[in-house]
């Protein structure tokens, strides 16, 4: 049985959806340091929402998929994340959209546009920590990978060590958004729940990629 491009973005939102909720507690605790201790909770509770209405939503192409995605995470998780991350999943289903057939190429693009529309919603820039500073290297490791000729399984697994690796550096910055940057310097010292939140998600997704 032949893997669809709607099988793999069904594939990486349903795990993104059930690692969400499953570390739930793990999320708020590590937002709970500097910030809100919210995040793990509304993350939670967009995602849940999400599989609630799991077998309802358009399957015509995967852009129709992400685009409700996008919708149901906008509507229903809380605080500054809800648009952080609608956003992030309607500029992909954007990139989606143009691409009949998706390549990691494609992934590469739809994950750039997703940080630009984080960017242009919230004002963060890399380095400010935040999830951008995990994102983006993610971005870059799967572009050379694939340009190495890597299996799907082989980028999967790398980017998701990139990403951990990038989402662990963010003990190392001073946060200058959201809610962490109030403790100013205080926030040095502990990850980014957002930044770290990504790369779980990553990891899921790579450990039981779909095929070879």
């Amino acid at each position: 049985m032949t893997t669809t491009d709607q099988d793999y973005v069904e594939y990486v939102i349903r795990t993104a959806a059930e690692t969400a909720i499953a570390n739930e507690d793990y999320f708020c605790q590590l937002d709970s340091v500097v910030g809100d201790g919210d995040f793990g909770y509304s993350l939670a509770r967009g995602f849940e929402r999400l599989l609630e209405q799991w077998d309802e939503i358009d399957r015509s192409n995967p852009a129709a998929f992400i685009q409700k995605t996008a919708m149901i995470l906008t509507s229903r998780i809380g605080g500054s994340s809800g648009p952080i991350w609608g956003t992030a999943f309607m500029r992909a289903s954007a990139v989606a959209r143009k691409h009949p057939e998706f390549t990691a190429q494609t992934v590469v693009e739809m994950i750039r546009s997703a940080i630009e529309g984080i960017q242009a919603r919230g004002g963060a820039e890399l380095g400010d920590k935040t999830l951008l500073d995990a994102l983006a290297p993610m971005a870059d490791a799967i572009e050379e990978r694939a340009q190495s000729g890597a299996s799907g399984r082989e980028i999967a697994e790398h980017a998701a060590a990139v990403c951990s690796e990038a989402a662990d550096a963010t003990k190392e910055l001073m946060a200058r958004r959201g809610r962490a940057s109030y403790t100013s310097e205080r926030s040095i010292g502990s990850v980014d729940a957002g930044a770290k939140g990504v790369s779980v998600i990553v990891d899921e997704i790579a450990k039981n990629w779909p095929n070879p």
